[in-house]
């Protein structure tokens, strides 16, 4: 795509919400006047579709709500705040549209404000992520000025960044790493600072030694000088020497000596994210969110094959159902990744596993999913075995009705499917559920055999199914 017209509002919430643990007026004022602003330049530029999202300020905010409500009421935009898991999926979008990443393993750094993302990836697909709370404003509020001391506030950073550090260096593990790559807008910034003060030709990468340099260099200068002598904002004078000692860390564990800077990031994935449905095409998370959830049932040894014969039987359930549970594309993705993921839980202990498998999908990052989608796979999980959905568990009670109804429609059609596998021999083909009359249905099957440990499973489990949609089912 073409980018027609970029404009910035520097609004630092993460400098309220990091100290205060809230955000104040004078910053709401100010969201408000910004996205005022953007909205008319949007209205002017006839722009049809609109998307906002708010990262980890908003994010950990005490008054984020009434934050959202201001903003919302003030401008009608409506901010999506997004977690660190899909802030990293959207700058991993935009990075490969950037560079080549075909059979490459690359980690992706993303310094924020508030946090860093820190992702893996092979290709493509995003193997793992993980968000740090090692954000540059963050960090300047918690340790004060560069300048007063720069070794002490080095030392200060790599400190409290020890943790995180250890984590990565376990994810990235022996793993050989082809590529590292970074972005943000100062990491960009000291791309270009390589080219001002180094004399080197290009802002689109960096060496660790370059860096290291450059870190020694600006953070021995005044605040005053960085942005007089150097051309740096205000808002990124101060920032730029803890983005780099960060940086730094990180991308020593990857043992490469040069960090790429592709001068993409969270706002060119936002726009290639929304790409696809403005063409009418199916959208690009679909393949990620998948590959998120084999990887999650890889992790726990889970047996794929039992997983992914009782994802292809309830998708068939699913599409030959339509006219009983009117659910979309959406929900259809959902079951899918329920489905594969329904026994993930047998890695903890095979008794209530439904319960493990709960917690485990609710605490993993599923990259692509939203957090309420995330929430209705683990609640479809939950409930794949023995109790129905009830009103009775507070966990389920605290879903939007909405998502109550998902998840019981869902759950449904995966105990019949979960069901014909009980044998785990992959023995049905096809099957076939038609209407027989007005309230009953048929379920004909496709298989290896007699299928009657399947049929008896079926008949014991069918009971769900028949009470949310209102029919009698026949096994045949």
């Amino acid at each position: 795509f073409e980018l027609i017209d970029y404009q910035r509002a520097p609004v630092r919430l993460g400098q309220d919400v990091f100290s205060l643990g809230y955000i104040t007026e004078a910053n709401i004022q100010a969201t408000v006047q910004a996205l005022k602003r953007f909205r008319s330049i949007v209205q002017h530029l006839g722009v049809p579709r609109l998307r906002a999202v708010a990262t980890s300020a908003v994010r950990e905010a005490e008054n984020s709500d009434i934050f959202l409500d201001r903003v919302t009421q003030e401008t009608s935009i409506v901010p999506e705040v997004i977690s660190g898991e899909e802030e990293a999926r959207l700058v991993h979008l935009a990075v490969s549209k950037a560079m080549d990443l075909r059979d490459k393993y690359a980690v992706l750094i993303e310094i924020g404000g508030g946090s860093v993302e820190v992702t893996l990836s092979y290709g493509e697909t995003i193997l793992s992520s993980e968000s740090y709370r090692l954000g540059t404003v963050r960090l300047l509020q918690k340790f004060g000025s560069v300048t007063d001391n720069l070794l002490s506030f080095s030392r200060m950073v790599l400190e409290y960044a020890e943790l995180a550090r250890q984590r990565i260096d376990r994810e990235i593990g022996a793993q050989k790493i082809d590529l590292c790559i970074a972005t943000g807008g100062n990491v960009e910034a000291l791309g270009m600072l390589r080219q001002q003060l180094l004399r080197r030709r290009s802002s689109y990468f960096i060496t660790l030694d370059e860096l290291e340099t450059l870190v020694e260099t600006v953070g021995l200068m005044p605040l005053q000088e960085r942005i007089d002598r150097l051309g740096l904002r205000p808002d990124r004078a101060d920032v730029i020497i803890p983005a780099g000692i960060v940086l730094h860390m990180i991308a020593r564990e990857t043992r490469l000596r040069q960090i790429q800077i592709p001068h993409v990031g969270l706002k060119e994935g936002i726009l290639w994210d929304m790409l696809p449905e403005a063409l009418c095409q199916r959208p690009p998370r679909d393949q990620q969110i998948r590959a998120s959830a084999l990887r999650l049932a890889q992790k726990y040894q889970m047996d794929l094959q039992h997983g992914q014969q009782v994802a292809r039987l309830a998708d068939r359930l699913f599409e030959q159902s339509e006219c009983l549970h009117r659910l979309g594309g959406e929900e259809r993705l959902l079951l899918e990744v329920a489905s594969l993921l329904h026994d993930i839980g047998q890695f903890i202990q095979p008794a209530d596993h439904e319960k493990h498998g709960y917690y485990i999908v609710k605490h993993s990052p599923l990259i692509g999913f939203t957090p309420s989608q995330q929430d209705v796979v683990a609640h479809i999980i939950r409930y794949h075995r023995k109790e129905p959905p009830s009103l009775q568990d507070e966990t389920f009670r605290s879903l939007p009705q909405r998502e109550r109804l998902t998840v019981t429609k869902l759950t449904a059609i995966l105990r019949l499917a979960d069901s014909l596998d009980t044998s785990r021999s992959h023995a049905i083909r096809d099957l076939h559920l038609q209407p027989t009359n007005r309230n009953g249905w048929r379920l004909i099957l496709e298989g290896e055999g007699d299928l009657l440990l399947e049929k008896w499973q079926l008949r014991k489990r069918k009971k769900l199914f028949e009470d949310v949609f209102g029919v009698s089912l026949e096994i045949a």
